[in-house]
């Protein structure tokens, strides 16, 4: 068992909730989806696995990873349905968001983490984390 599945059992726990095979199988989707998602993205996911789980199921379990911090809703230039990302200390990204096709493109740099801290010191803040889209176009070579 990882850290993000002690954190999320260790939460329901403490919530009064039994860790169920629908949310390990939610939670194992989210962990290994590799890019913000969206809640009928994951019960498409969910489905082709042959895993029944109701639409209800899941938009609970997402709000329990939310609470639980190890899912964040990013909010892309005006899209109307929320996106989920899966959040571990190990896997800190940012995105690009391609404005022509919609595509979403994770990165990390270390300059931009090292910002964030050096800006949050400054103004006297315990930087815990941080949200940094970039909008734009890809460049036609």
């Amino acid at each position: 068992m990882d850290v993000a599945e002690s954190t999320f059992r260790d939460f329901l726990r403490d919530k009064k909730l039994k860790f169920t095979t629908e949310r390990l199988a939610i939670f194992s989707a989210v962990k290994n989806f590799g890019r913000p998602f969206e809640a009928e993205e994951l019960l498409l996911v969910l489905r082709e696995k042959e895993l029944r789980v109701s639409k209800a199921t899941i938009y609970r379990t997402i709000k329990h990873l939310l609470d639980a911090g190890l899912l964040k809703q990013v909010h892309f230039g005006g899209g109307k349905q929320a996106h989920y990302d899966f959040v571990h200390p190990d896997n800190a990204h940012d995105h690009l968001l391609d404005l022509d096709t919609g595509a979403i493109i994770p990165f990390s740099s270390d300059l931009v983490h090292k910002l964030r801290n050096q800006i949050a010191k400054q103004m006297g803040f315990d930087a815990t984390g941080h949200r940094f889209q970039i909008l734009g176009r890809r460049k036609s070579n």
